[in-house]
């Protein structure tokens, strides 16, 4: 799904640490319930924020709670679309306040492990919403615990990919995608000599400058030993690639804001031939016009840089809220959008794909060629760390991506100044 953090939701996320830490009782959980003897009778309203795309990913997870209340007519499933840039800060906001927050998040990954040091999520050990907790990839699970103990639920797992059209590529003398940013940079070239289209499409967007840090053996953190390290020359190196793509005319000149929007309509109207992108994105991209069939469309991993092809992981959890009112229901609801039927369902339907290693059996999840594509992708991807500081390191990457769009910024400036915000989010750290 879309990654995007507003300055606010960075801002609200220290402050609502330092009144957690001051002993308020909003975020205190409740104890773990015992299951009911017969989970078919319990009853109650609860309400779930769910923040996909309503228009190509909605109906499918509104078609699978129709599917609840009929299995469990008692309860009543409350749906709510919160966009996912903004549903972080209006889930710690209504949470501190312990009023307004739902029974049930679908929380990023990166959220995770914030919500429940600040005490928010309700541990899920012990209750039916974790069901065959074995069943699930390594990946995704981990991003689920927080201090030994489990507080969400792995629902969809992510990666990037190159997404392209392969129309325009062959029309440029490219039958394959490119592998390297070399390639990527020509072929991008070729692209907009021989077809009048752009090459590549960029979105300013901090989820996707990863790939061409880890493509050159960077990162933003090495949490084992403490230290902060996005200004290396690794960085530097990536940065003055991406720079370069854009004055070479490789990329138009983004946008600094709406650019994944500009960047999924140029893909979907053939006014550019790729775009770096996840799962998430397939629903919507066949929407398009180039792609009602849906043969043009071509996956290919991320372009490697001098090191590797480094896409980074990514995904959805789904976590409970400690102040429910509601938890046996909530318990139930977590436990069916996570069994292998529910997720094999969304993989066959919009490409989403599964966090249970038995729903890639499923013979619907099998036939769905665009999943089998991520799959191995996914498989190789770069990890990301699960602390409860991850949700705030988007935000400063962002405003240092968009100054180095916007050229007010070098390379070496641009990561100099993201090293000093992350100084004041580690403070101990070297």
């Amino acid at each position: 799904m879309r990654r995007a953090f507003s300055a606010a939701t960075i801002v609200a996320a220290l402050a609502l640490a330092v009144s957690a830490c001051g002993g308020g009782d909003a975020g205190t959980a409740a104890p773990a319930q015992p299951a009911a003897t017969d989970p078919s009778k319990i009853s109650g309203e609860i309400t779930w924020w769910d923040t996909v795309r309503p228009d190509s990913e909605g109906p499918t997870f509104q078609a699978l709670i129709k599917e609840f209340q009929a299995k469990y007519p008692g309860i009543k499933v409350k749906y709510v679309n919160v966009p996912s840039d903004q549903a972080q800060n209006q889930f710690q906001t209504a949470a501190q306040a312990g009023a307004g927050a739902p029974d049930v998040i679908r929380s990023e990954v990166a959220w995770t492990s914030q919500f429940a040091s600040l005490g928010y999520l309700q541990p899920l050990e012990g209750t039916r919403a974790v069901e065959n907790e074995s069943d699930f990839l390594p990946g995704p699970l981990s991003s689920t615990k927080y201090n030994g103990k489990t507080y969400a639920v792995p629902q969809v797992t992510d990666t990037l990919a190159l997404i392209y059209n392969k129309r325009l590529l062959a029309e440029a003398g490219h039958e394959k995608a490119p592998a390297t940013l070399e390639e990527l940079k020509k072929a991008a070239l070729d692209v907009k000599e021989k077809t009048g289209a752009s090459g590549l499409a960029l979105n300013v967007d901090s989820y996707f400058l990863l790939p061409f840090m880890y493509g050159e053996g960077g990162d933003l953190l090495d949490v084992q030993n403490k230290k902060i390290t996005v200004n290396s020359p690794a960085n530097v190196k990536a940065m003055a690639a991406v720079s370069d793509l854009i004055t070479s005319g490789a990329a138009p000149k983004p946008a600094i804001q709406d650019s994944y929007a500009n960047a999924m309509t140029a893909l979907k109207d053939g006014k550019t031939a790729m775009i770096y992108n996840g799962p998430w994105a397939l629903s919507e991209i066949y929407q398009g016009k180039e792609f009602k069939d849906k043969e043009n469309l071509g996956i290919a991993p991320v372009p490697a840089g001098s090191v590797k092809a480094g896409a980074p992981t990514g995904g959805w959890n789904l976590a409970i809220y400690a102040g429910s009112k509601n938890l046996d229901a909530s318990y139930e609801f977590v436990r069916f959008m996570s069994t292998p039927e529910s997720q094999a369902k969304v993989a066959k339907e919009i490409s989403l794909l599964p966090t249970r290693v038995s729903a890639y059996d499923n013979p619907d999840v099998q036939a769905n060629k665009d999943v089998s594509v991520f799959k191995p992708i996914m498989e190789t991807a770069t990890a990301r760390p699960w602390i409860p500081e991850g949700g705030q390191l988007f935000q400063p990457l962002l405003e240092g991506y968009q100054s180095l769009v916007g050229g007010t910024a070098t390379p070496e400036d641009m990561l100099k100044k993201v090293d000093g915000q992350y100084r004041g989010i580690f403070k101990d750290w070297s």
